[in-house]
């Protein structure tokens, strides 16, 4: 099907990009995330971590561990992104309470006060009826899937020994 580079590309693209859309639409477009926005970012940057050094790496095994390990990373995102959407679409309890970011620094106060609620029932942009955390379940899950896939069947790379 692929080889385990093309695997590994994969494990590092997919995450950057999602996580990178996800900075995107918060200082871009003002899409403030929620607390349960914030746990999906944690795997994916995780997921990158273990990706970088596995395109590095010149040793196999090592670089299919990295890259079975980041393919975990981005699952767990997307299994978070699938509550999260389930929450949006009220087919089952969430979080009690909403989450804010303050701003470090200056008055703390006047940061609490002036920082934007965000609930993690309500979701703030969808396309097609998807929100953020439905897409993002949809990507990450399946791409997860292809990484595996593509892990447990890859050919050896002309490169590998």
């Amino acid at each position: 099907m692929g080889s385990v580079r093309t695997a590994n590309w994969l494990a590092f693209l997919l995450p950057f990009a999602l996580l990178g859309g996800a900075l995107i639409s918060q200082y871009g477009f003002g899409l403030h995330p929620c607390e349960m926005c914030m746990w999906q970012r944690w795997p994916h940057l995780a997921a990158i971590i273990l990706a970088l050094p596995a395109l590095l790496c010149r040793s196999r095994s090592w670089s299919k561990l990295l890259v079975v390990a980041a393919a975990i990373a981005i699952l767990i995102s997307g299994l978070i992104g699938g509550f999260h959407a389930g929450v949006e679409y009220d087919w089952w309890e969430g979080l009690t309470s909403c989450a804010t970011n303050v701003a470090a620094g200056g008055d703390m106060l006047d940061s609490i006060m002036n920082a934007p609620l965000v609930r993690c029932d309500v979701a703030p942009w969808s396309l097609f009826g998807i929100s953020l955390a439905g897409f993002n379940f949809l990507w990450s899950v399946s791409g997860a899937i292809l990484i595996l896939i593509m892990v447990a069947t890859g050919r050896k790379d002309a490169n590998d020994a």
